[in-house]
């Protein structure tokens, strides 16, 4: 699944060699298998970033946006309920981290949301704040995701 503002279909092309050597990864790799922590595809242009950890409530996992990198995130065990919101309708919560490329904001008074299940997978471009980890109404669930970023 991949949801943007109409705006942005022209901005970035989700065809591009990048996305294609994320995707290829995806397909080809031993993903249960792998480490956590960052796993090299194209030096900085395209890596991974392996989790694990357990869902949390609302409260305990922000929204957050990236100004260099797209998220790709794939689900490999477990899942979760995944926020989604328009960067520009968040109130940062702190300065921009250009070391982590990551801000974190104040819970949106809008957003939707989507449950990523094992084998599913959401494309964040920078513009849309997104809410990783949150609990599905089951309750606390383990995962392990592979973040795959894109450079922008």
């Amino acid at each position: 699944m991949l949801t943007t503002n109409l705006k942005l279909a022209e901005k970035y092309n989700y065809l591009d060699p990048k996305f294609k050597k994320a995707f290829e990864f995806l397909r080809t790799a031993d993903l249960a298998a792998l480490p956590l922590g960052n796993t090299p595809i194209d030096g900085d242009e395209v890596f991974a970033n392996v989790q694990a950890y357990t869902t949390l409530p609302d409260a305990d996992a922000p929204f957050e946006s990236h100004e260099k990198y797209f998220d790709l995130q794939f689900v490999v065990s477990g899942e979760e309920r995944f926020g989604y919101a328009p960067r520009d309708l968040c109130k940062p919560a702190m300065a921009y981290n250009a070391d982590r490329d990551l801000v974190f904001y104040e819970e949106p008074a809008e957003s939707g949301c989507i449950i990523l299940k094992a084998g599913n997978f959401a494309i964040v471009p920078p513009e849309d704040a997104h809410a990783p980890r949150r609990q599905t109404a089951a309750g606390a669930c383990a995962v392990k995701k592979v973040v795959v970023k894109v450079k922008v």
